[in-house]
């Protein structure tokens, strides 16, 4: 894995096994681009860019149509979002001329009640989260090997630590973090410069927006992950997280 200066295309590889603190090492210095770039050329339609359509997943999605034709960019749907995240996904399909696959759980939010109780995000939240979020997700990514997500390590401590490259035990394929070094301010920029559209919520106070039953708005001084999960000590719905 010496080879690894440029973004093309490696061997056959069992990335399990991989040590990859090798891969990430030389990846920390690298644009978000050619990180991506990387990711696919080396496994394409086996790569899934997974979206919440926060900030960080807008800046990849534009770089990823800038690199790819037709990359598959991947939403789970809940059926708890703001309705301005739904008018934001249909403005970026119209702004970068692609078609979103979406997840489902399958799973109706009136089936959920009759089995697990009503407002089940109130009652037990990481079950909401592993229901509507986690599970769907994984049963999509079992078909790939790689996956790409927005998170930095800026947005919380459980996220601080994130590497560029990483094996995900949880779901067992590789996870590409491209944005991992990058700050708020930084996407904000990139967001402004090529005048992307961005969830209008943004500019009302929520930093990070996720199902409308467990996002609030954040004071100005607050952590821009302090909306999520208020009065709870959850930090991550779960897809972030690591099975041992």
């Amino acid at each position: 894995m010496d080879d690894v200066d440029e973004p093309g295309k490696q061997p056959e590889l069992n990335w399990s096994l991989v040590d990859l603190a090798v891969i990430n090492k030389r990846l920390e210095g690298w644009e978000p681009q050619a990180v991506l770039q990387w990711g696919l050329v080396n496994f394409g339609d086996d790569l899934a860019i997974v979206t919440g359509f926060g900030p960080s997943g807008i800046v990849l999605m534009h770089m990823a149509t800038q690199l790819q034709a037709a990359p598959t960019i991947v939403y789970v749907q809940t059926d708890l979002f703001f309705a301005e995240t739904m008018a934001l996904r249909d403005a970026l399909a119209a702004r970068l001329g692609v078609t979103f696959v979406e997840v489902h759980s399958g799973l109706s939010l009136s089936e959920q009640a009759v089995r697990f109780g009503p407002c089940l995000w109130e009652s037990n939240p990481d079950l909401c989260c592993s229901l509507r979020k986690v599970e769907p997700l994984r049963r999509f990514l079992a078909a790939k090997k790689a996956w790409v997500t927005g998170i930095r390590r800026d947005q919380s401590p459980t996220r601080a630590k994130a590497t560029a490259v990483s094996w995900d035990n949880t779901n067992q394929l590789l996870k590409l973090c491209p944005l991992v070094a990058w700050t708020s301010a930084q996407v904000w920029a990139y967001i402004a410069q090529h005048h992307l559209p961005y969830n209008s919520l943004h500019d009302r106070g929520y930093p990070s927006i996720g199902c409308l039953p467990c996002t609030q708005p954040v004071g100005v001084n607050g952590h821009e992950r302090d909306g999520r999960w208020v009065g709870t000590d959850k930090l991550e719905c779960g897809i972030h997280v690591q099975m041992m």
